[in-house]
């Protein structure tokens, strides 16, 4: 949807309707898509409701964003799961007013959901995944990448308007992580 058609849709110009429809893809989604995930859908509530995939699943969402999960109120680490792209494409899959992807190998792949109609911010973030061999860095790495996520969503509800955002500006304020 475009930054125009996002206002019209969800928000009248001065505050926001419905919450804004996010999907966050990251290639695994396993770890940072996942994280966002939760965020939004915790502390951003009620002006966002988001979902997470990937473009390559890994089937399994890393025990350590797990453990990042639980320190959220109201959160249901059991509730998510790994999963395609392909589950939000097609009769009944949910409208997105934006696609934000956290890793560079999603930003880059050639997602079907990105036909132009739909916003993308791009918040490129290191993979903690990646840290196989080492459980401290690891955990750090999650720690760190989840202290980031956290950062900019409650930056997006301190942002002026909070409350009575509109969707215009919660776009314009998630696009300068890109």
């Amino acid at each position: 949807m475009t930054t125009d058609s996002l206002d019209q849709c969800a928000d009248t110009g001065s505050r926001l309707l419905s919450p804004l429809r996010i999907l966050v893809l990251c290639t695994g989604n396993s770890a940072r898509s996942i994280m966002a995930e939760a965020l939004f859908n915790t502390i951003g509530s009620p002006l966002f409701l988001a979902y997470s995939a990937g473009s390559k699943p890994t089937g399994r969402v890393n025990p350590l964003a797990l453990e990042q999960i639980q320190t959220l109120a109201d959160s249901a680490p059991e509730a998510y799961r790994s999963k395609s792209w392909h589950e939000f494409i097609g009769a009944g899959a949910p409208v997105f007013d934006v696609i934000l992807t956290v890793c560079d190998n999603a930003a880059a792949e050639d997602c079907p959901l990105l036909d132009g109609t739909i916003e993308h911010v791009h918040w490129g973030l290191p993979d903690p995944a990646a840290i196989h061999n080492d459980p401290v860095a690891a955990k750090r790495a999650f720690t760190e990448c989840f202290a980031s996520l956290k950062k900019r969503v409650q930056s997006l509800l301190a942002s002026p308007g909070d409350h009575n955002a509109s969707a215009k500006h919660l776009l314009t304020a998630m696009k300068r992580f890109e």
